[in-house]
């Protein structure tokens, strides 16, 4: 594989070692990818910081349809949440706190839909 230029995007050996575990690897006695797992991640990465269309991505990296496979299996399979609870959890401990949260805040603004509550909410209202 030929040695592409670096995006600011692109994860650094150090994040690759964190993230490495987490991704999903090459499937046994299966076709040879033609990718590394880590390309595949800068690749998305790319995207998510960018915002660019999946057919823009730059060509020095794995194509759009590769990376837009492996984003949506990876979703499917759940990867992505175990990869979110995963950091969360480092990110916490290195912060002095339980690993996993005790509490959570909702804030009563973002969440009214409405309002009137209940089946009044629900009911057309008459003419």
């Amino acid at each position: 594989m030929a040695k592409r230029q670096r995006y600011d995007t692109d994860l650094t050996d150090s994040e690759w070692r964190i993230l490495e575990p987490l991704v999903p690897a090459v499937k046994l006695g299966g076709r040879p990818a033609d990718h590394a797992r880590r390309e595949i991640v800068n690749a998305i990465l790319y995207l998510c910081r960018t915002g660019c269309q999946w057919r823009l991505l730059p060509h020095d990296l794995p194509h759009w349809k590769t990376v837009s496979t492996y984003f949506r299996l990876w979703r499917l399979d759940g990867t992505w949440p175990r990869i979110h609870d995963a950091l969360r959890r480092d990110v916490r401990r290195a912060a002095g706190r339980h690993p996993q949260a005790s509490a959570a805040i909702l804030d009563s603004q973002s969440v009214k839909t409405t309002e009137k509550g209940g089946r009044a909410a629900m009911t057309p209202a008459s003419k």
